[in-house]
């Protein structure tokens, strides 16, 4: 029976960061996933690296956000150097457009949130928006500029930080499923992977919207993962894109649907939001909005050629935040749920993860994405309970 100090359940951008960053601290890591790592909700991910809320529900969100882009050029450099692979990280901004005859004043709204959140944010006109990205639509005026935001191309940055993960000493398995979490005494000891154990004094439950799959329900002294990780997929298609008439350098978004630019000359489109369970079908619907979208806001993108279609399952909870930190299960912690927002917040939650893993606390206060919120046998609990290394 093999043993590690670390299991990462979950080959995601989250799980492989996670892996990666552990590895750092010279512990023995390995990183499982039910199929080829990374080909989850992080392969479907247009890669928009915004802080900003999204939903009421997000404003709690803005603080993790705010740090996790903060970190994310040394989290790129990190990555790039342990790979030896180039990064397509790009800190271009975004314009968001607001159509309609409330456009201004819904623009007016964003810019006043955004000064209150410390979030960069300035007025542009339509002239100016147009000078710095000539396919935005003629007829839009309504335009917020957000300075801060970055892009990166989430295909190309989880295959690099799988590489450094692997560069560091981690052992990564695909196509390896774990079907439980073993406990005694309160104590995490390992999981079970094709009937055999893989012995550990920690496990990290990365596995996005197949945290259930993992409960174990007959297998002696598993530990019910989803009481901790109630997470469901939420659907949501793409459009990759390319058009000689369109050369984007930023993020043009709006309420209805956003496109964004790649390295390569692509124009990626998204997204709907659907509760589809796990199917991952694309439907005529779902892409004729999304398509819909994007020529309102880049008129010549009408004769682009469609070049992929694809959807994705995006970790859903039930409040909409995502679940970061320790169980009260010694040795078992959580980073899952992370919704749209996972490319972001991968490197603060690596470094989440392994603070309460090393140090038993973190510089960063996350007790508002304990996964403690949802178990109903810790209430009480706090979720600065620490598992470090002893």
């Amino acid at each position: 029976m093999k043993t590690f100090d670390v299991v990462v359940v979950g080959g995601g951008l989250i799980g492989s960061a996670i892996a990666f960053e552990l590895a750092g601290q010279k512990l023995r890591v390995a990183l499982l996933d039910r199929q080829q790592p990374g080909r989850e909700a992080s392969w479907a991910a247009a890669g928009m690296l915004s802080p900003g809320p999204d939903s009421p529900a997000g404003l709690a969100l803005v603080p993790l956000g705010k740090e996790s882009l903060r970190l994310y050029p040394d989290f790129v450099s990190a990555i790039e150097e342990a790979s030896g692979k180039t990064v397509a990280f790009t800190h271009q901004g975004t314009l968001e457009i607001f159509d309609g005859p409330d456009g201004s004043a819904r623009r007016d709204r964003l810019l006043a949130r955004h000064a209150e959140l410390g979030l960069p944010a300035e007025l542009i006109s339509g002239e100016s928006a147009r000078s710095i990205e000539s396919a935005l639509n003629p007829g839009v005026d309504a335009i917020a500029w957000l300075p801060g935001e970055a892009v990166v191309d989430p295909r190309i940055l989880v295959d690099a930080t799988l590489a450094a993960a692997t560069n560091r000493g981690v052992e990564i398995r695909a196509s390896c499923a774990a079907t439980a979490v073993l406990g005694k005494a309160d104590r995490c000891t390992g999981v079970i992977v094709g009937g055999q154990k893989i012995a550990s004094e920690h496990v990290v439950i990365a596995a996005g919207s197949f945290c259930g799959s993992v409960d174990g329900d007959s297998v002696p002294n598993a530990i019910r993962v989803s009481r901790y990780a109630p997470t469901q997929p939420i659907r949501g298609q793409m459009i990759a894109m390319r058009s000689s008439k369109v050369k984007l350098k930023r993020v043009l978004r709006s309420e209805h649907g956003y496109i964004v630019p790649r390295t390569d000359g692509r124009i990626i489109a998204g997204s709907t939001l659907e509760n589809a369970g796990f199917v991952k079908d694309t439907t005529a619907t779902g892409l004729q909005s999304i398509l819909d979208a994007a020529i309102a806001l880049a008129p010549s993108l009408a004769g682009a050629e469609i070049l992929e279609t694809w959807a994705g399952l995006r970790p859903g909870t039930p409040d909409h935040l995502p679940i970061v930190g320790p169980t009260d299960i010694r040795g078992l912690l959580v980073a899952t749920g992370h919704y749209r927002n996972g490319i972001l917040l991968a490197p603060v939650t690596a470094k989440l993860i392994r603070e309460w893993m090393v140090d038993g606390k973190t510089t960063f206060s996350a007790e508002r994405f304990s996964p403690l919120r949802f178990s109903e046998t810790s209430r009480g609990a706090s979720a600065k309970t620490g598992t470090a290394l002893s």
